[in-house]
């Protein structure tokens, strides 16, 4: 009997993230809560989580899929993922609230993939699609980040 083929799976997870982009497959998930339909996404407003987790799911590097970051942090950290102090590609970013011009934040933190020091991937809650943009979503004209890193994640399966 053949023996079955070895997954590249390091050259498949990455080919699978550059090929997302553009995406709206993640735009939309519906939950029935308390009687009452309701899309936890809010059409692709909240979707950095369930696109990230649904890459990792498909390669088998995280248990589910989730809806928000909390959970799926918490998630990656019993798969196998742990924090890296130099960023890699297809580490997986957290980011923290994002900053605002008038200097209030935002209300949710932020899940995707870096690709290099220039760009990275996940969902863009203004466009409702994934997208390429800069690992920190570039600077205000104060030169601040508009979005601190809070953490690199890597799984050893990708090694």
């Amino acid at each position: 009997m053949p023996k079955k083929p070895k997954l590249e799976i390091f050259r498949s997870y990455i080919k699978t993230i550059e090929n997302s982009v553009g995406s709206n497959l993640f735009r939309n998930l519906y939950y029935r809560i308390k009687g009452k339909v309701i899309d936890v996404l809010n059409d692709g407003d909240l979707s950095c989580a369930i696109y990230v987790t649904t890459i990792l799911y498909l390669f088998n590097l995280i248990k589910e899929r989730h809806t928000t970051v909390t959970s799926t942090i918490d998630d990656i950290k019993k798969s196998g993922w742990y924090e890296i102090k130099k960023p890699r590609k297809g580490a997986l970013i957290l980011w923290d609230y994002r900053k605002n011009v008038d200097g209030t934040r935002g209300k949710y933190r932020h899940v995707g993939f870096y690709i290099n020091k220039k760009t990275a991937v996940s969902n863009s809650s203004s466009r409702r699609i994934v997208a390429r943009h800069h690992p920190t979503f570039g600077k205000f004209p104060s030169g601040e980040v508009r979005r601190e890193i809070l953490a690199y994640y890597w799984n050893d399966k990708l090694t």
